[in-house]
């Protein structure tokens, strides 16, 4: 089953236009149904703040915002027209997490920006986070710094046989299929779920071979370098220019304290990544 509804996040960050151009290209790819979703905040000022603040200033805020959701509004659908695909506009207000989340269990798939911490537009690294993890649908975070076009065609799959990571590489199918190469790495295999971890790659190869993938695995140890550093530095020898993994495989406390390869990535991706909960 291919991608038939894709939802993308749409604000007004430095980033946006070409998160939008990969979701326009994506969605003519498996002629899917996009839904860009702008969410336009709302202005709480706690009572004893308010009260010292003019009520023009809010107003101004308000419409300021409104004016910046029009404009964005304008540019999704200029790109949309440009490469001849019926895109659905959607602005609502509140809060960004509890909307995206909401609406992307309507979609096969949400794709997301990366938090770009040069740029005050850009979305919040906490907003990948609650998607990812309450929204139950796979998550395509998208560098600030842009993706290639057709990306997808060399694949890494970060596999260790988890509940997440098989959550991933089953959501990613309908790319994994379409792909020139998907290269399998397990890293420090004995800590994985698995029972006999030695063949845990060769495992989740042959299930994609049988699914017309053109698959190679590899195994990879981690001693003096964190997983995460080790999956994108291999991404890049390998050419890959999308990563599929699990997210959260450990609760994310665990991972805020002590680190994690979920929130590393997150933080230095340089290509896409498919992430699932």
């Amino acid at each position: 089953m291919g991608l038939k509804d894709i939802l993308v996040h749409v604000d007004g960050g430095q980033a946006n236009a070409s998160r939008v151009r990969l979701a326009l290209e994506l969605a003519g790819r498996f002629q899917a149904h996009l839904s860009g979703l702008y969410v336009i905040p709302r202005w709480t000022i706690p009572p004893y703040v308010g009260l010292t603040i003019d009520p023009s200033i809010i107003q101004a805020q308000e419409e300021a915002a409104r004016t910046q959701a029009k404009q964005t509004e304008e540019q999704f659908r200029a790109a949309a027209d440009q490469v001849g695909i019926a895109a659905e506009w959607r602005a609502l207000e509140g809060e960004p997490a509890p909307l995206l989340v909401q609406q992307a269990r309507y979609a096969d798939l949400v794709i997301l920006g990366q938090a770009n911490p040069d740029d005050p537009a850009s979305p919040d690294f906490m907003l990948a986070e609650e998607v990812i993890l309450q929204a139950g649908r796979p998550v395509l975070v998208v560098p600030y710094i842009g993706a290639p076009a057709q990306f997808g065609q060399r694949v890494l799959v970060a596999w260790n046989a988890s509940r997440e990571s098989t959550r991933a590489v089953n959501d990613a199918l309908p790319l994994l299929a379409a792909a020139q190469k998907v290269d399998v790495v397990v890293c420090n295999a004995a800590g994985t779920a698995a029972a006999n971890a030695g063949h845990i790659a060769a495992d989740i190869s042959l299930h994609l071979a049988r699914h017309g993938v053109t698959v190679e695995s590899h195994h990879l140890k981690a001693e003096d370098i964190e997983v995460g550093d080790m999956l994108l530095s291999r991404a890049a020898d390998l050419g890959a220019d999308l990563i599929v993994m699990g997210a959260y495989g450990h609760s994310r406390w665990r991972e805020l304290v002590l680190g994690g390869a979920t929130r590393h990535i997150l933080k230095h991706m340089t290509v896409p990544v498919l992430m699932a909960h």
